[in-house]
């Protein structure tokens, strides 16, 4: 006997059929034609986990966005910005510093509103008196390590432009090996590198984030992707903040992120998480002040023939867009 198959008023079997696939494939998180982005990074590690969790929690896909996470340094990262090969960066002290001096670059939102980082320093070294006429070992020149870490001296009494040197070592495990070569007398970490340092017997002497508070990592990218897809960059954003406030309000989630992304161990993303998670801005948002203290960080030596308004080195109508979407807007 054959069955006679009736359709649905006004809608065939396969459009019903195709209406629930995409149902099914937008609850799930992806999109066919989701936008392909790369994502640059110093490191794999606590200070750019906003991206790692916005990619291994679902937070791009549910934005619509494939991402790549790339490890480059930061010379790298903005020449790639600049000519396209790269979409984002969360080294936005770095690409405040270029756009300042021309480059069409912009910071776009803040991830982490306070430098999670520690001075780590030689057995001899016990107390921050003794770090005058030290050496320092960070992982690039330029960047929001470097300026936490002249900030950080100078809050202690030391010049830091004359009573200590500043050496750019690379990643983390080179600083610390760095260290017990007695090449410096201090490293500047995020965790849990200030965990492994303790263990090599040096002393955790300094947590930054206690002594300033400043815009240590975010979101940037070219005027070009602002321009030409304001859209993208707007859901960027949001994955950003809801990446963020999963950090916040997720303990065991983020550590497992830590485990999985950043290859720590349990007992490190524990205590990584534990010492840094506040450290993570709730809405993504800067004030014009932070941005002021970028540039004038970035800009100390160069000469610019007119001073730098906020607006020459960030375009936040994005963040305010997503902040809207997300309910959370305060513009």
């Amino acid at each position: 006997m054959t069955k006679t198959v009736v359709p649905v008023r006004g809608r065939s079997t396969l459009g019903i059929t195709a209406s629930l696939v995409f149902g099914f494939l937008t609850v799930t998180g992806f999109v066919y034609g989701a936008d392909s982005i790369k994502v640059g990074v110093a490191n794999h590690n606590l200070s750019n986990l906003s991206v790692g969790v916005a990619q291994k929690r679902g937070f791009f896909k549910e934005e619509g966005i494939e991402c790549e996470i790339v490890a480059l340094r930061t010379n790298v990262v903005i020449a790639a910005l600049v000519s396209g090969e790269l979409d984002y960066t969360s080294l936005i002290g770095s690409i405040v510093g270029a756009a300042a001096k021309g480059s069409p670059l912009k910071l776009i939102a803040v991830s982490v509103d306070r430098p999670p980082l520690y001075f780590v320093s030689h057995p001899r070294i016990k107390t921050v008196n003794q770090l005058k006429g030290s050496t320092f070992g960070i992982g690039s020149y330029g960047t929001n390590v470097e300026i936490v870490t002249r900030r950080v001296v100078k809050h202690f009494g030391i010049d830091p432009e004359k009573e200590i040197r500043v050496l750019a070592l690379g990643p983390s495990p080179a600083r610390l090996a760095a260290l017990q070569q007695g090449v410096v007398d201090v490293v500047v970490v995020a965790p849990p590198d200030e965990l492994k340092g303790k263990k090599m017997g040096f002393n955790v002497l300094v947590k930054t984030e206690e002594i300033v508070k400043f815009p240590y990592n975010g979101m940037a990218t070219s005027v070009r992707k602002l321009e030409q897809q304001p859209d993208e960059v707007k859901r960027v954003v949001k994955a950003i903040i809801k990446a963020n406030r999963f950090i916040r309000n997720n303990r065991e989630g983020t550590v497992q992120v830590l485990i999985d992304w950043a290859k720590a161990t349990r007992e490190d993303a524990v205590a990584s998480y534990d010492s840094a998670y506040k450290s993570f801005g709730e809405d993504g948002s800067i004030s014009d002040e932070d941005i002021r203290t970028l540039i004038e960080n970035m800009m100390k030596d160069a000469k610019s023939s007119r001073p730098i308004l906020p607006s020459d080195v960030a375009d936040l109508n994005p963040l305010y867009q997503a902040q809207r979407e997300l309910g959370i807007g305060k513009r």
